[in-house]
């Protein structure tokens, strides 16, 4: 690869970048939600087994393709392409994982914004300025436009720096970071009253579950999607990783942060939500369904921290740093996609491409902030139902059937010379071609359904 072209330093500035895209406010809030919702402790044991059994290999085929092609994604799955109508296939299939990404980032925005205002509420609290507390928590349309444009700036900023020193040097930072407040708000947590029930439901699984369809299709769905499949960003990390790195490992390390970030938060979540149950709230129906759903960091989780008195605006702060900076590592690898398609396919300048198209995504977030009733679920819907299943499929399908055989053979070898006679190498090349297009085109029925 070109030194001009940037590319990851060292094997853990990539495992902290690609975790940092994978470990979003899909895992810190979408998973302990999804866990509340679908049986508990049952549904982290589907999940666990699913994120190693199927979309660990899907996420490999991404890496796997844009290390070989060491470039955008359009490019690395024309490279290859055998056929004009396989390499037209390619473009469609590499551009609408960038249009995926852009969609994402730009309601991914908003959310991340009210992450940082819920941040500064605790703040203005402290010092005694009661009126900025209750605007910054407030929905309004002056509260949404400000906050999604300080996150997109920051966003902006850190992929400006490019690889080595924006996206590796800011997820080296952030995602300790993280991870270091996530332990420190589950000690806390774990002590008080109702803790332990939360802790039971949460790790005590009722086997019977298991096999109950809507748990794995949600289950499946959770690992793919916190994975940042089908969003053009693996491909285009995994370009930028060395050609003397083990990738069957790097890839298993990546799931398994991944994976361990998102138990880490269920295990910070699901305990709270019976600690603010134990203290009058109501958390589940009368049926057992999560009441709060979506909405339970905005509710349920603010109000458990105001009934801890001082405690409370500390640990609330130290939570919603938490979330932002969550949502930062992955917002700066949705921009890189389409970035570093702009700076390859069309020899625009980084610092230029990145800045019009950070805004050309700010402009559609803040229609979308305008237009907040209908449009931030439609967009949502879009690009994280149809768009990022479709092309995570199709990514497996140019790993599984296009890719030659003996060429993929041979990427994978560099860094593991071992690896052909591997049990990675006798049932991965399987599971791309047949089960993970199987399994990923069932979470897209269902999201149908």
């Amino acid at each position: 690869m070109g030194a001009s072209r940037g590319e990851f330093s060292s094997r853990i500035g990539f495992i902290m970048a690609a975790a940092g895209s994978a470990v979003g406010l899909g895992n810190i809030w979408g998973f302990p939600t999804q866990t509340a919702s679908n049986g508990g402790a049952a549904f982290v044991l589907v999940y666990f087994v699913l994120a190693f059994c199927l979309a660990y290999p899907a996420f490999m085929a991404e890496i796997l393709i844009g290390r070989y092609g060491q470039a955008n994604a359009v490019t690395s799955l024309q490279k290859m392409s055998r056929t004009v109508l396989q390499k037209r296939f390619a473009f469609v299939v590499g551009f609408g994982g960038i249009i995926c990404a852009a969609m994402i980032l730009s309601f991914y925005g908003i959310l991340a914004g009210w992450m940082m205002s819920f941040a500064i509420e605790p703040v203005a609290n402290i010092m005694g300025q009661e009126w900025i507390a209750q605007w910054v928590v407030g929905q309004s349309l002056g509260r949404n436009l400000l906050f999604t444009v300080l996150f997109m700036f920051l966003t902006i900023i850190i992929i400006r720096k490019g690889v080595e020193q924006g996206i590796e040097k800011w997820s080296k930072r952030l995602m300790p970071m993280m991870i270091g407040l996530l332990i420190l708000l589950i000690v806390y947590v774990l002590t008080l009253d109702g803790a332990s029930e939360g802790l039971n439901a949460y790790l005590n699984p009722d086997i019977s579950r298991v096999l109950e369809p809507n748990l794995l299709v949600s289950a499946l769905g959770q690992a793919f999607f916190s994975l940042s499949l089908g969003t053009s960003v693996m491909v285009i990390y995994g370009s930028y990783i060395s050609k003397k790195e083990n990738m069957v490992t790097i890839g298993a390390q990546v799931t398994l942060i991944d994976v361990s970030i998102a138990f880490l938060a269920g295990l910070l979540i699901i305990p709270s939500m019976y600690v603010a149950q134990a203290q009058g709230l109501k958390i589940f129906a009368d049926d057992g369904s999560l009441i709060a759903g979506p909405s339970l960091v905005f509710e349920v989780l603010p109000t458990l921290f105001d009934s801890m008195g001082t405690m409370g605006l500390f640990v609330g702060f130290a939570f919603f740093v938490l979330m932002s900076i969550a949502a930062l590592t992955s917002s700066i690898s949705m921009l890189e996609g389409p970035v570093s398609y702009a700076v390859e396919r069309h020899s625009v300048a980084r610092e230029t491409a990145t800045t019009w198209i950070g805004f050309g995504i700010l402009a559609l977030s803040v229609t979308i902030v305008v237009n907040i009733e209908f449009m931030l679920d439609l967009v949502a819907t879009v690009s994280t139902q149809y768009g990022q299943p479709i092309i995570a499929m199709l990514c497996c399908v140019f790993g599984g059937w296009i890719w030659h055989r003996s060429s993929l053979l041979a990427e994978i070898k560099l860094g593991n010379e071992g690896v052909e006679n591997s049990l990675f190498w006798k049932i991965w090349p399987w599971y791309i071609k047949f089960i993970c297009p199987v399994a990923i085109g069932a979470v897209f029925i269902h999201s149908l359904l």
